[in-house]
């Protein structure tokens, strides 16, 4: 005799179940996403409107999604598809210094856009005026229609147009999104997401005319500007290296004294912590700044200073370490050796920019290949060269890695050889966000959701 159910336990299994009929539709519709789909786990929630994600779970109302499933039933895979796509283009984790009410706001058009345009029955819905109009508005102001640039174009909005905005795009909460980015938690998730995002972008690619008909490159763009926007905190730890340090390590013992007071003393072993431990840190690095006409200026500086802050906040030097920064545009201009933290700060309180020249790469790269071989470097881990990526790039690949850091504005970017590493930075990462408009952002975001 099956077990008598409550009112409550009847409402979340069914809800459940309809979601479930919901994914799979989507599993049909968009096959390239089966993964993306697949890695959030549908949970009821207990109280609330609408759906949320954390990025490890998709909550949904149950009382909310009956209602909608027997009123507007064609909505609930665009909703659920939207709450995924925020987690494919790891939304939740990229939002740094921005204001978090305009930043889900400009999430919320970037997901909305990529769903409008993918040629679906399960998703297909007309597109209002509004939406129209504001598609057309952006596409003016952002060469690259993705949540960042989008953001930077609303903090130019008055409230009015927000507030119409936030009613027209919202359809689920954020307020699982992470309160930290940066906390070890949240970026095991992003990472996670960032390979589902990858897969998503590969299987978009491998179906070839179809993926571009049903408007998958959209969706391949968005994903290729997250991921390519990752962590530079991340990035940074690309050129550590594991090295022996003088410092105790509470993790490990002295085997000699463990087995001495077991033979000695029966049951007793001696624990001795090692005088040495084997750290992952940078030792020899080198920076180069593209001081040209078109990248000199407060943005080189605060590239430096964040640079080494978030080194010297991660303890990412060992005590000696070798720093060369160089500046150059068509020529080198300086060069400065860094020997330990303590000239760090001094050398980004005193800088001073040289150069407003063209962009010659290659000058900084000889350079730093001749002090190699001058023995100047003990373990070079490589070199980040700071530009806006329009220059003359070297024929050869050099006897070290190589990052080009471009700042993403939107433009287009040179492509740089297949020997070099790319990375696309935040503009926010090293200036502060523009100031939101003047409402009160705590209340609007609190305020009344639209009834879908």
């Amino acid at each position: 005799m099956p077990q008598a159910q409550s009112q409550t336990e009847w409402e979340r299994a069914l809800a459940l179940r309809a979601m479930e009929r919901v994914r799979a539709e989507l599993y049909l519709a968009l096959r390239y996403l089966s993964a993306a789909l697949g890695a959030l786990d549908l949970r009821a929630a207990d109280a609330g409107h609408g759906l949320a994600t954390d990025g490890a779970a998709l909550y949904f109302a149950p009382a909310w999604v009956l209602e909608l499933y027997r009123r507007n039933r064609r909505y609930l895979p665009r909703a659920m598809l939207h709450s995924v796509l925020h987690c494919v283009f790891r939304h939740p984790w990229l939002r740094g210094q921005r204001d978090a009410a305009l930043w889900g706001l400009a999430c919320d058009i970037a997901a909305e856009r990529v769903i409008d345009g993918l040629d679906s029955d399960a998703l297909r819905r007309p597109v209002g005026r509004l939406r129209q109009t504001a598609y057309a508005e952006l596409d003016a102001q952002c060469r690259l229609f993705a949540a960042g640039p989008v953001y930077r174009a609303l903090c130019g909005c008055d409230a009015g147009r927000l507030a119409a905005l936030r009613a027209e795009f919202w359809c689920d909460s954020h307020h699982l999104w992470p309160a930290d980015p940066a906390a070890p938690a949240a970026q095991v998730l992003a990472r996670r997401w960032e390979q589902l995002g990858r897969e998503a972008r590969l299987e978009a690619q491998r179906s070839g005319v179809q993926a571009g008909a049903d408007g998958a490159g959209a969706l391949q763009t968005q994903v290729e500007a997250g991921r390519s926007r990752r962590s530079y905190r991340e990035f940074l730890r690309r050129f550590s290296a594991w090295r022996e340090e003088a410092r105790l390590d509470p993790d490990a013992f002295d085997l000699g004294y463990y087995t001495y007071g077991l033979r000695e003393y029966g049951n007793m072993p001696l624990i001795e912590p090692l005088e040495t431990r084997e750290s992952k840190k940078i030792r020899d690095f080198a920076i180069v700044l593209d001081t040209s006409e078109s990248t000199a200026g407060a943005l080189v500086k605060n590239f430096l200073r964040e640079t080494f802050g978030l080194l010297h906040a991660e303890d990412s030097f060992f005590r000696q370490c070798r720093v060369w920064v160089l500046q150059c545009d068509d020529r080198v201009r300086s060069e400065t050796l860094l020997t330990d933290l303590a000239a760090l700060d001094r050398f980004c309180g005193q800088l001073a920019l040289v150069g407003g020249g063209g962009t010659d790469f290659r000058p900084a790269l000889a350079r730093i290949e001749e002090l190699q071989a001058q023995g100047a470097f003990r373990d070079l881990r490589g070199v980040l060269y700071f530009t806006d990526g329009r220059g003359t790039y070297p024929a050869r690949c050099p006897p070290f890695e190589t990052a080009f850091l471009f700042l993403e504005d939107g433009a287009p970017r040179p492509e740089p050889p297949p020997w070099a590493m790319r990375l696309t930075l935040q503009p926010e990462e090293f200036l502060p966000p523009p100031a939101p408009p003047a409402p009160d952002w705590a209340v609007w975001e609190a305020a009344e959701l639209p009834q879908t």
